[in-house]
């Protein structure tokens, strides 16, 4: 006799689930010996599981980043159910449909203070679109199928509490009776245009635009042939979100990567004289980075309609999918005769190339960061995927890191979270186990969950077939790198190491102890033959390299601001003071560089170094 667990098993599966990220546990019991029953019978779900249910549900958000599925995680009540939400924030934040099903204990005891009882869906309500507990069979199916339908058109996570004793109950086939509802599997298309109107005005305001900018985001994804085609009748340049930087290709020259502190001048170039502004399925946060208002007309698409509007005033604002929209669109774009804007912005992007590959061959006091992305970008194989985290790694990849078409690569974007690049990059070889994955990430990162990811790895790694390459590149800087210039440039208070310091690793040690490879590269010359062993290596490499802290990530246009307050937290006894202002002198090549010079010279007292500072704020007030 089918128990609801087992219906739940064959519900995923009709749903196109194959591959659940699960941890087990007393409060799921019934429904993982089902899930093994059905693995054992040849029938079930592959099941993956990692090391801490954190990496269960940041596996289930990669995985539908990756795929375009529904990501599905699995845990045990209360403790596990918890350890599930910043996996499920992630999923929220960057609009993945993923379904959670956590255990809770027995029916009988809701709301009574028993062990591990809580109420669940008072804590999931925040971050899920749908949160439901089953409480009889004939509900089990209208629950789950409502989950995954909710999941797939609101782009958001699902959560379903399955309390210990229903997931062993005898399945009913749903009644035709009062109060009961019979549900099915299947989710409308969200592969819709918007109205005729809307199309027909964007387009006017496309043709009469002369320096057209598109701002692509993750939402353009599949929809890399119609961007390009509008960029090539409107004579545009186009910048892509970080999320957004697999859509269009590397080589396309007017293409100009991020914007802001990750991005290139081009693209800076691109937001303060565009006159129009087409943004694609992009939620881009970064006000401080987009045109003054009302100096482009702007048109927004997304399927998100609660943030069309949001970021920029627009003046056409498109509920749509991006694909159908530019479909509709394209036959009524006229094809511009001058290009003259897209060619400067090309021009200015060849000189930025150029500018970011002489920063990565700068000599510091360690190895520079920048110059292992740099090396790792010229040798990145056809079809990568690359993942980065949420630190300075994420500026690297802005700058450096170039996806080719066919090329994959993500991260924790608008929740950021620490540790995401180690758990994306694992179901990110789950998903595709024929391509080689690349993992960045750093060394504060790694110890708080990736380290221990290299034991799913070495669990896992015969599931990956004839291709298990994966490359892990650690930045060790025995530092929390990004906070610490956080806290110079944004709020001028010097770095403390109490905070900031990480203890060191031997991470290549400890990958060989796993049965690994594991390199330690120290200067520039070991960087470039670290990589290629890694890739001509069949199996999972880890390069531990030894990088400054010191190296800033300086945004393309420098600003007064971030340069006053950098000179601010070194007056106030920043213990890297010396490197710090040696290597930001060195690395800004482009634009500024008197400015942040002047603004970080130390060689005077503090009063004769305050009274400029503020005479130069002055000034830049009036400017």
């Amino acid at each position: 006799m089918a128990t609801v667990s087992d219906f739940m098993i064959e519900r995923m599966q009709a749903w196109g689930v194959s591959r659940v990220f699960a941890f087990p546990g007393d409060g799921v019991g019934e429904f993982d010996g089902a899930l093994e029953k059905a693995q054992r019978e040849g029938h079930g779900l592959a099941y993956v599981r990692p090391t801490h249910e954190e990496i269960c549900g940041l596996m289930a958000t990669a995985h539908a980043k990756f795929t375009g599925e529904v990501g599905v995680c699995i845990a045990t009540s209360s403790p596990g159910a918890f350890h599930l939400l910043n996996g499920l924030y992630d999923a929220a934040s960057d609009n993945q449909p993923v379904v959670a099903i956590v255990g809770q204990q027995g029916l009988a005891s809701l709301g009574t203070f028993n062990q591990q009882e809580n109420n669940l869906e008072r804590t999931f309500t925040d971050v899920a679109c749908y949160v439901q507990t089953i409480v009889t069979p004939q509900q089990a199916q209208a629950v789950i199928d409502t989950a995954f339908r909710t999941a797939k058109t609101r782009l958001q996570p699902a959560v379903i509490v399955f309390p210990h004793d229903v997931q062993g109950m005898t399945m009913e086939e749903p009644a035709r009776e009062h109060w009961v509802s019979r549900s099915s599997v299947g989710a409308p298309s969200l592969d819709f245009a918007p109205p005729e109107r809307d199309v027909a005005q964007a387009a006017e305001i496309l043709n009469a635009g002369k320096k057209v900018g598109l701002l692509v985001g993750h939402g353009a994804n599949g929809a890399t042939d119609e961007v390009l085609e509008v960029a090539r009748l409107t004579g545009a340049g186009v910048i892509t979100a970080l999320r957004g930087k697999q859509v269009v290709p590397s080589d396309v020259p007017y293409h100009t990567q991020q914007l802001g502190l990750l991005g290139s001048a081009a693209s800076w170039k691109i937001s303060q004289e565009c006159d129009t502004l087409l943004m694609l399925g992009t939620n881009y946060p970064y006000g401080e980075y987009l045109p003054e208002t009302g100096q482009a007309r702007c048109i927004q698409v997304d399927l998100k309609p609660e943030h069309i509007g949001l970021r920029y005033p627009a003046e056409l604002h498109v509920w749509a999918d991006v694909k159908a929209f530019l479909t509709a669109l394209i036959p009524h774009l006229q094809q511009k005769e001058d290009l003259g804007w897209q060619e400067s912005v090309a021009d200015r992007m060849r000189e930025w190339d150029r500018e970011v590959e002489e920063q990565a061959m700068v000599s510091y006091d360690r190895l520079n960061p920048r110059r292992v992305y740099h090396e790792l970008n010229l040798r990145l194989p056809a079809q990568a995927i690359v993942t980065c985290d949420a630190g300075t790694t994420a500026d690297w990849y802005g700058h450096h890191i170039r996806l080719r078409r066919g090329m994959l690569g993500d991260l924790s974007g608008r929740l950021a979270s620490m540790l995401a690049a180690m758990p994306y990059a694992v179901a990110a070889k789950f998903a595709f186990p024929e391509r080689p994955v690349v993992c960045t990430i750093g060394d504060g990162a790694f110890q708080m969950l990736g380290m221990n990811e290299l034991i799913t790895v070495k669990k896992y790694l015969q599931d990956w077939g004839a291709n298990p390459q994966l490359v892990i590149v650690i930045m060790h800087n025995d530092d929390l790198t990004q906070v610490s210039w956080e806290m110079r440039t944004e709020d001028g208070n010097p770095v403390w190491d109490t905070s900031q310091e990480v203890e060191t690793v031997d991470y290549a040690a400890w990958a060989q102890l796993l049965g690994f490879k594991g390199i330690a590269v120290r200067s520039e010359d070991e960087v470039g033959p670290a990589l290629d062993a890694a890739f001509e290596h069949r199996g999972v490499t880890l390069i531990d390299a030894h990088v400054s802290k010191n190296v800033p990530p300086l945004p393309p246009h420098v600003t007064f601001e971030y340069a006053k307050n950098t000179a601010l937290s070194l007056l106030k006894g920043d213990p890297e003071e010396g490197s710090v202002v040696v290597n930001s002198a060195k690395t800004v090549i482009a634009e500024g560089a008197g400015r942040v010079k002047d603004a970080l010279h130390l060689g005077h007292s503090d009063q004769e170094r305050a009274e400029p500072a503020a005479a130069r704020a002055d000034d830049e007030d009036e400017r």
